[in-house]
């Protein structure tokens, strides 16, 4: 799922950003420069929408960048999330399940040396991936 965020970029008098989201509150950040600016903003929307994900929280919906208003120090930046990839990055913990198949391909499949776990990851990543 990606979403397309608007983020409020304020440059300060050292020359460092400052960014908030005006459509999710508290969500804010800093950086150096504009390029550690924007991954800061990535990563503090992507916690915050990770815990609205987990404690099922509504998602807000983005504002059109026209409609913020903004001062002269400021310019508004689309800052583009995807959950899945973010999700990839940042919760790599293994979850274990029980599965069954027909004892016949399970042989077959040891035989063969095949990793049960490698073989269903890549299953559900082509599935996910092809939206079927």
């Amino acid at each position: 799922m990606k979403l397309f965020y608007p983020a409020v970029f304020e440059k300060e008098e050292d020359g460092r950003y400052f960014v908030y989201f005006p459509d999710i509150e508290g969500c804010n950040t800093q950086g150096d420069n504009i390029d550690q600016a924007y991954e800061m903003a990535f990563d503090a929307l992507g916690l915050v929408l990770s815990h609205y994900k987990d404690n099922n929280i509504e998602i807000p919906t983005p504002s059109e960048p026209k409609s913020i208003e903004l001062s002269d120090n400021q310019v508004v930046v689309i800052v583009q999330f995807d959950m899945l990839e973010y999700q990839k990055k940042h919760e790599s913990r293994a979850v274990k399940k029980t599965l069954s198949i027909p004892s016949w391909l399970n042989e077959a499949a040891i035989e063969k040396n095949i990793n049960f776990s490698q073989v269903l990851q890549e299953g559900l990543l082509n599935r996910i991936n092809s939206n079927v």
